[in-house]
């Protein structure tokens, strides 16, 4: 079973999984940084001065030991803008990737085909009528 176990996790799909991952999770925390870094202060600051991470909708203020119940909806704005940037940048990634595929598709000639007994026969069969005829 260990063996076999060995055997699968060295197989190329489950390391490129892998690296892909890894890759994926340090891609995220870079959209991140650059959504709450760069552009939501720009934002807010286009708009008028607004912090998105302060943004909230107040259901029980705090009081004495409770804590303040909230909904947070500017952090929800920025993780749907991070969402959004992400999914723009895998879909620019991936038809980079497509374009470079049909590119290697076509530099590659149609290799010309011999043709078969029957578009021979046919081809015979054409000329013998073309000659009959003149």
């Amino acid at each position: 079973m260990l063996k076999e176990f060995k055997e699968f996790v060295m197989k190329g799909n489950v390391i490129d999984l892998a690296v892909a991952v890894i890759i994926g999770g340090a891609f995220g925390k870079i959209i991140t940084s650059l959504v709450d870094d760069l552009l939501m202060p720009l934002l807010g600051l286009l708009l008028g001065r607004i912090n998105f991470a302060d943004l909230k909708y107040v259901i029980t203020p705090a009081g004495g030991d409770l804590a303040e119940s909230a909904l947070m909806y500017g952090a929800f704005i920025q993780a749907v803008i991070d969402f959004l940037i992400i999914g723009l940048s895998i879909f620019l990634f991936i038809k980079l990737l497509s374009s470079f595929k049909k590119k290697e598709a076509v530099e590659e000639p149609p290799k010309p085909t011999e043709p078969g007994k029957e578009e021979l026969l046919l081809t015979e069969i054409r000329d013998l009528l073309k000659n009959r005829s003149v």
